[in-house]
C-alpha cells in the first residue's frame, strides 16, 4: 500500500515535467514564422530551427542514458532542468543581438536539457507500475504533456506572432531612433517569455531537490547497448519514434504557413462562427492583428487534440491491444492528410488539424512497445529512442525543402510515409501479441 501510494506521488511529480516540454517544443514553434519574417528565411533555413532543437537529442540522447546509469532519475532530472533554464536565459542575448546563431545555440541548449529529461522520465513512468499497464500509463502521462503543448499556441500567438514584423527595407526606411526603438520592442516580445519560463524552470529544480523519488534504477549490463542494436523489434520501435516525431513536427511547424499559402484568414472573416472563434481566443478584434496571429491562434485544435486523444489513449491501451490502437490511429492521421491535400478553405484547414488527434497516442504506445520484456535493459533502450527524437531535425526541414519546390500539399506525401511506416509497426507488434497468447 505504501509502494502504491509512493508511486502515485512520483508519477504526479514527473508528470509535471512533461507538461513544461510539451508546452515549451510548441512554443518553438510558435517563434519559427517570426523568425522566418525577423531574417528573412526560406522553408528550409526555417526547417534548421528544428535541426537545432531536434539535433540535440541525436547527440546527447546515449550520453544522457550513460549520465543517468551513473546519478539516477532524480539528480538526471535536476540536471536536465538546468541546462533548459540556462537554454531559456539565452533567448535574451539572442533578441537583444538578433542574431541567428545565437537563437540557434539557444535552441539546442534548451532541447539538451529537455533531453535528459526525456530519457529519465519515460522510462521511469513505465517503471512506476506494472508492465502491461506501462502503455496507458505513459498515454496519461503525455495527455498532460499535451495539455502543456494546446496552451503555447494561444501564448505564441499572443506575444510572438501578434504584431507585424517589418522587412528588411522597411528597417532600413527608419530614422536611428525609430530603428532602436522597434529592435527593442522585437527584443522583449521574445525575452519575456522565456525569461518568465526560466523561472518557472528554476523553481521545479527546487522542487525536486527537496523531493522523495522512489529509486528505481537497476545497473545496466555493460554489453547492453550492443544487446538492444541485435533486437529487431526495438529497433523497428526506434525508427517509429523518428518518423512519429519527424512527421508530427513537420505538421505543427508549418501549419501558420500552410493555412496563409490557402489564405484561410480570409474563409475565416468570412465565416461568423470561425471568426467569433478566433475573436474568442485572442481575446482581440481580427482587423487589429497580424494574419499569423489569426491562423497561429487554430494551432491550438492541433495540439489540444493530441492531448485529448491520449487521454482517450490511456483507457484504450488498457482495453485493446496497443499494437491495434496503434495502427488504427495512424491509418486516421493518413486519411485526415489525404483530404486536406484534396480540398481547400476550412476543410482542409481542420482535417489537418484533426491530425493532432490521432498523433495523440503515437509517442508513448511506440515507446512502451519498445521497452516491452527489454527488464534491465529499459534505461540504455530509452536513451536509443530518445535519439531517434533527431526525426524532429531531419524530417521537418525535408518537409521545408519540398514545400519550397512543389508546394504544401504535394509535400505531404512524405508526411503520410511516415504514418504508414507506424501503421505497419503497430500491426506486426499486434500479429506478435496475438501469437505469444
Amino acid at each position: 500500500m505504501g509502494n502504491q501510494k509512493s508511486y502515485r506521488s512520483a508519477f504526479i511529480i514527473i508528470t509535471t515535467l512533461f507538461f513544461l516540454w510539451g508546452f515549451i517544443t510548441v512554443l518553438v514553434d510558435s517563434l519559427i514564422p517570426r523568425l522566418r519574417d525577423v531574417f528573412e528565411l526560406s522553408y528550409f533555413q526555417a526547417g534548421l530551427v528544428q535541426f537545432a532543437f531536434f539535433g540535440a537529442y541525436f547527440v546527447l540522447s546515449v550520453p544522457a542514458g550513460f549520465i543517468l546509469s551513473q546519478i539516477g532519475y532524480k539528480k538526471g532530472i535536476i540536471l536536465g532542468l538546468a541546462i533548459m533554464a540556462t537554454g531559456c536565459l539565452l533567448f535574451y542575448p539572442a533578441s537583444s543581438y538578433r542574431i541567428f546563431g545565437i537563437f540557434l545555440l539557444a535552441y539546442f541548449t534548451l532541447a539538451g536539457g529537455m533531453t535528459i529529461l526525456q530519457v529519465a522520465a519515460n522510462p521511469y513512468v513505465a517503471l512506476l507500475g506494472s508492465e502491461d499497464g506501462a502503455a496507458s500509463r505513459l498515454n496519461l502521462s503525455q495527455a498532460f504533456n499535451s495539455l502543456g503543448t494546446a496552451i503555447a499556441p494561444l501564448i505564441g500567438a499572443l506575444y510572438l506572432l501578434s504584431d507585424t514584423i517589418k522587412s528588411s527595407e522597411e528597417i532600413a526606411a527608419l530614422t536611428g531612433s525609430e530603428k532602436e526603438a522597434y529592435y527593442i520592442a522585437e527584443a522583449e516580445t521574445v525575452q519575456t517569455p522565456f525569461i518568465a519560463i526560466a523561472g518557472f524552470i528554476f523553481l521545479l529544480v527546487i522542487l525536486f531537490r527537496f523531493t522523495n523519488l522512489p529509486k528505481l534504477m537497476r545497473e545496466s549490463p555493460k554489453d547492453g547497448y550492443w544487446k538492444l542494436l541485435q533486437n529487431k523489434m526495438m529497433l523497428m520501435g526506434a525508427l517509429g519514434i523518428f518518423v512519429y516525431v519527424g512527421a508530427e513536427v513537420a505538421i505543427g511547424s508549418y501549419l501558420v504557413n500552410y493555412f496563409l499559402d490557402m489564405n484561410i484568414v480570409e474563409a475565416i472573416k468570412n465565416s461568423p462562427i470561425m471568426q467569433s472563434i478566433a475573436e474568442s481566443l485572442l481575446n482581440s478584434d481580427l482587423e487589429s492583428l497580424d494574419s499569423k496571429a489569426i491562423v497561429g491562434a487554430f494551432v491550438l485544435f492541433y495540439w489540444s487534440g493530441a492531448m485529448i486523444g491520449r487521454f482517450v489513449g490511456a483507457y484504450l491501451t488498457k482495453i485493446l491491444s496497443p499494437g491495434k490502437v496503434l495502427s488504427i490511429f495512424a491509418g486516421l492521421a493518413i486519411s485526415m492528410i489525404l483530404i486536406s491535400m484534396n480540398t481547400m478553405g476550412l476543410v482542409a484547414m481542420w482535417s489537418i488539424l484533426a491530425v493532432g488527434l490521432f498523433n495523440s497516442i503515437m509517442f508513448p504506445t511506440i515507446f512502451t512497445l519498445a521497452l516491452d520484456g527489454l527488464d534491465d535493459l529499459k534505461p540504455q533502450a530509452s536513451g536509443l529512442l530518445c535519439t531517434a527524437i533527431v526525426g524532429g531535425a531531419l524530417i521537418p526541414p525535408m518537409y521545408g525543402f519540398l514545400t519550397d519546390n512543389i508546394g504544401f500539399k504535394l509535400a505531404f506525401i512524405l508526411v503520410i510515409l511516415c504514418y504508414g511506416y507506424i501503421l505497419y509497426y503497430g500491426w506486426m507488434k499486434n500479429k506478435k501479441k496475438a501469437s505469444v497468447n
